[in-house]
């Protein structure tokens, strides 16, 4: 059959959907800066905050089944007609959802329409998931609703209560627990400003002003080309959202850098894998899993950023060090200087892009302004710099302006669907009473100790968080596994960013190391090979969560002091840990050098709190490490034969 005479693809025999597309993902931010001025209230409009979030994704859902369509894809410019009638069929019901639940969450009696526009909407939040966020949380969400119905024939202790099907529909619809829980309410009202804020520092040209920033500082150093991967990954990641999303707008760059250099393939996909994923573990956006954490634990937002501070500072140092040797080991020099900006020239350039920071900053620690509201103040001071300045001439005209709202409408459409898809696991949960029952049955499985809690705890967190976002990972984990350590007796806080951190390990740890393979798809490496490479390098961040847990002072809850004292014990750790296993330290090392560094880092790195003899392993470490680079000091000097010393 000739090309001419070929059938035209099945989305080309649809109808043009582009513009009406781009209209309703505007919409979704457009209804966020709306709700978040309050502007209904001072028109006399009162809405409930679950009227608004059924809205909201009225809108999402029916951007989902026109603009992405049911086979691999992520954009069309004509929809069948079957996503049509299913557009229009959620846009329906999410807004009788929305309008009819002041009134039917009270009701006394359930109506035939009450559960039928459960029903649809289950089906339809399911299909939208796995459109947008994938095929494992659509099983997951599956999963849920299949054990809420046998909860009561679950074994002992997993035993819950008896839920009927109609029962299990009117309560994931109109209870707050469910479809318009806490994860919608936080995704419609804060979720979309922050990626907003995000999409309109992307297209003004921060993501080239982070690139062009880190090779002017780290260019010039031994193996800068990782460095620079660490740094621009890093100051791009707080405010993406997503480790995929990192990976591909910056490993484009820094991903052939590394190659270039030296670095193997599958080690540079490494190094951009877990730069990328620690960016969600950054302050100030976090994946935006910071805002959940939050209203999780009814603290402040300014609360749960402080506490990770410190762990994510940890944890890019121990990445930099691990570059750092492993450059000197091989021998891989410099960015040529041609390739690297001048710092000045930079900052002239973009002087002002930091500025939004700032703004943001200072409305949420200082002036207490709400959160979506400092986003949004942050995202006006974007705008306007764009518009005034623009980095390397990328000026702000209003076409630019309409693509950052319809970017951050498609941007959101795997958050918007994930959101309600964690409300009916919540909802399942609570329901089926299974929330206390899984909490009692993994610290019954540990029988009382806390390390094989936290042990049992990561494993699952792994498992549970593989293939899904960051936002999925969390909302699961916080419903399943959190309630077990804090049972058990951990601080809540300390407790939630355990889990998270575990969580976010998925996106490094095959076989379903979704992050790994996305930066091997750049690299050009096996993508197995790079998720255990990439499990190398980010070997802190397994640890990482049982410091704060055993040290509270990490997540600043103690003296400045305790602080100082264990993140520079960490770090000499990590330092001593990595010349271990590089074999590379102020010199390359062989042998037994190589296993007491690791023994000395070993010893530093075990929390105070863990055991009664922690502090000593403490000394003893610390010690070791001392002797280790006394000895190579006075080698180095001419001091002691060659043969024996480190």
């Amino acid at each position: 059959m000739s090309k001419e005479s070929s059938p035209p693809p099945a989305d080309a025999r649809g109808i043009p959907t582009r513009a009406f597309a781009s209209c309703l993902a505007a919409l979704i931010p457009l209804a966020t800066l709306v709700w978040a001025l309050d502007l209904p209230r001072q028109v006399g409009l009162l809405l409930y905050p679950e009227t608004f979030g059924g809205l909201v994704l009225a809108l999402g859902l029916a951007l989902v089944f026109i603009a992405v369509p049911a086979g691999q894809g992520r954009r069309r410019d004509r929809t069948p007609w079957y996503d049509l009638i299913l557009a229009l069929l959620g846009f329906v019901a999410c807004s009788c959802l929305g309008l009819f639940f002041p009134d039917l969450s009270i009701a006394a009696l359930r109506t035939p329409f009450g559960l039928g526009v459960s029903a649809v909407l289950v089906v339809l939040f399911l299909e939208g998931a796995r459109r947008t966020a994938g095929v494992p949380i659509m099983l997951v969400a599956v999963g849920f609703l299949g054990v809420g119905l046998i909860a009561h024939m679950l074994p002992s202790p997993l035993t819950g209560r008896m839920v009927r099907p109609e029962s299990l529909l009117w309560y994931l619809a109109w209870n707050n627990s469910g479809f318009l829980g806490t994860p919608t309410k936080v995704v419609v009202s804060v979720v979309i400003a922050f990626v907003l804020f995000g999409q309109a520092l992307f297209l003004t040209g921060g993501a080239g002003f982070f690139t062009d920033l880190s090779m002017a500082l780290m260019g010039r150093f031994r193996g800068g080309q990782a460095k620079i991967a660490i740094i621009a990954s890093a100051l791009f990641g707080t405010i993406s959202g997503s480790t995929v999303a990192n990976i591909v707008s910056t490993g484009v760059i820094t991903i052939p850098m590394m190659k270039r250099a030296g670095y193997r393939p599958h080690i540079a996909g490494a190094v951009e894998t877990v730069a990328s994923t620690g960016g969600q573990l950054m302050p100030p956006v976090m994946g935006v899993a910071a805002f959940l954490i939050a209203e999780f634990l009814q603290i402040s937002y300014g609360a749960v950023a402080l506490a990770a501070l410190v762990p994510s500072v940890i944890y890019f140092a121990a990445l930099f060090i691990q570059v750092d040797l492993e450059a000197a080991r091989r021998g891989i020099a410099r960015v040529p200087a041609a390739e690297i900006p001048g710092l000045g020239g930079v900052l002239r350039a973009g002087w002002y892009i930091p500025v939004p920071f700032g703004i943001l900053i200072a409305c949420i620690f200082w002036l207490n302004v709400p959160l979506d509201l400092s986003a949004l103040y942050a995202t006006g001071a974007v705008l306007l710099s764009g518009v005034v300045f623009g980095y390397k001439g990328q000026r702000l005209t209003l076409a630019r302006v309409s693509d950052v709202l319809t970017s951050t409408g498609r941007g959101t459409l795997d958050i918007l669907m994930i959101a309600p898809l964690a409300g009916l696991v919540i909802g399942v949960l609570n329901v089926s009473g299974l929330s206390f029952t899984l909490a009692m049955s993994l610290v019954e499985m540990a029988g009382g100790n806390v390390v094989i809690l936290l042990l049992l705890t990561g494993g699952v967190s792994i498992l549970l968080g593989m293939g899904m976002p960051t936002v999925g990972v969390y909302i699961l984990l916080a419903t399943l596994v959190a309630p077990a350590l804090v049972e058990a007796g951990i601080a809540p806080l300390a407790a939630h960013l355990f889990i998270f951190y575990y969580g976010m390990l998925s996106m490094v740890t095959p076989p379903v190391a979704i992050g790994a393979f996305a930066a091997a798809s750049i690299s050009g490496a096996s993508p197995m090979r790079t998720g255990f490479a990439a499990m190398r390098f980010g070997w802190v961040a397994f640890v990482i969560p049982f410091l704060f847990v055993f040290s509270p002072s990490l997540l600043l809850q103690g003296t400045a002091a305790e602080a100082a004292v264990d993140a520079g014990t960490a770090l000499a750790a990590v330092w001593f840990i990595a010349a271990g296993f590089t074999g590379y330290g102020l010199r390359r090392l062989e042998g037994l050098a190589r296993v007491a560094c690791a023994l000395a880092g070993v010893g530093l790195f075990l929390p105070a709190g863990l055991t009664n003899w922690s502090i000593w392993a403490n000394w003893a470490g610390g010690l070791l490490g001392a002797g280790l680079l006394g000895a190579d000091y006075l080698k180095r000097a001419g001091q002691l034969p060659k043969k024996g010393a480190l």
